[in-house]
């Protein structure tokens, strides 16, 4: 029987069950909330965690707590939030219903300020933000794979001592920040690309050896840089070039850009925003928490942002039914035409 305390993972899809996964698979005593399709499919195939580096295991059907019911959190003693920033405000209300006070809540969102809207709804438990800088993509099984190189991230807290051990035998050990805001905003700096590559429907890798997709992407970062200066606010440096060099980088020709930053591409072929998925399915997506909160930021500080403007845009448009897959110099023009 397990006597070690409950981790919960609440939205578990991908991302969720990719983390909780291998914490599950280094002894750690995990619990999965989610939709009723992961769930159906964990039960008849089990859980598979493979990455990059070779990881490849499975948990068979019967050792995964995978449910559906909120009330599943009652006993957690961690809370890793992983639901998309939309739906961070109902699932506030359904922690604050149904996880008891002492659980130490984590947000792995994407997006900016969402710890801040589930301590809003949680006076006085603990709530920190996190962020999980790495690709995960669903392959049959179901198996979960971590398609890109990064470690998880968080706000530093002397709550999470007790579980830092089991991160780190999970091999997802915890970097804690002081300053956890600069590391969002480097974050979504990167983030940016979710809806270039969703509106490409390519892989990270297809996308990115393709200068005008990058040219795309080095637009939106630009726009973000200015308004992040405006507003005082300095995004942490999370790649080998300082946030300000990255643009430069992205609208370098082809040959150039592989030659100065072919590590970019060294990905695991299956990678792909998580948008992808969501427009295929006809979901909404986080858009409005990624090149949206560009957006807000220039509109509140006084600089232009036309390039995000219409990618969010362009990314509702898809949203509504009108999925189209953008070729690179297509999706350019329409992002200059926006100036």
């Amino acid at each position: 029987m397990k006597t070690s305390p409950t981790i919960s993972v609440f939205g578990a899809g991908s991302i969720g069950c990719y983390i909780g996964g291998r914490l599950a698979a280094a002894g750690a005593n995990v619990r999965f909330i989610g939709r009723e399709r992961f769930g159906e499919a964990i039960a008849k195939g089990g859980l598979g965690i493979a990455d990059h580096l070779g990881v490849d295991f499975r948990l068979e059907p019967g050792s995964v707590d995978y449910r559906t019911d909120p009330q599943a959190l009652a006993d957690a003693a961690l809370a890793l939030v992983t639901v998309k920033a939309g739906d961070t405000a109902s699932t506030a209300a359904i922690l604050a219903e149904h996880a008891p006070p002492q659980a130490i809540v984590i947000s792995f969102q994407n997006g900016i300020g969402n710890e801040e809207i589930l301590r809003e709804a949680l006076p006085g438990r603990t709530v920190l933000a996190g962020m999980v800088p790495f690709n995960v993509v669903q392959l049959p099984g179901p198996t979960f794979k971590q398609a890109t190189q990064g470690a998880l991230d968080v706000e530093a807290s002397p709550t999470l001592s007790p579980y830092l051990p089991a991160f780190e035998k999970a091999g997802l050990p915890l970097t804690q920040h002081a300053d956890f805001r600069p590391v969002q905003w480097g974050k979504l700096l990167l983030n940016l690309n979710n809806a270039v590559s969703g509106l490409s429907g390519l892989t990270l890798r297809e996308e990115l050896s393709q200068r005008a997709y990058r040219q795309c992407l080095a637009m939106a970062q630009r726009e973000a840089l200015a308004a992040m200066k405006a507003a005082g606010i300095r995004p942490a440096k999370l790649t080998s070039l300082p946030p300000a060099l990255v643009p430069w980088l992205l609208g370098l020709p082809d040959w150039l850009f592989l030659r100065l930053a072919g590590s970019v591409l060294e990905v695991d072929p299956a990678a792909r925003s998580s948008m992808i998925d969501a427009l295929d399915a006809g979901r909404k997506t986080d858009v409005d928490w990624l090149n949206g909160e560009v957006v807000r930021l220039a509109e509140k500080n006084g600089v232009p942002a036309p390039a995000n403007r219409k990618l969010v845009e362009l990314v509702h448009n898809a949203e509504s039914g009108n999925r189209r897959r953008w070729s690179g110099p297509d999706l350019l023009a329409q992002l200059r035409s926006a100036r």
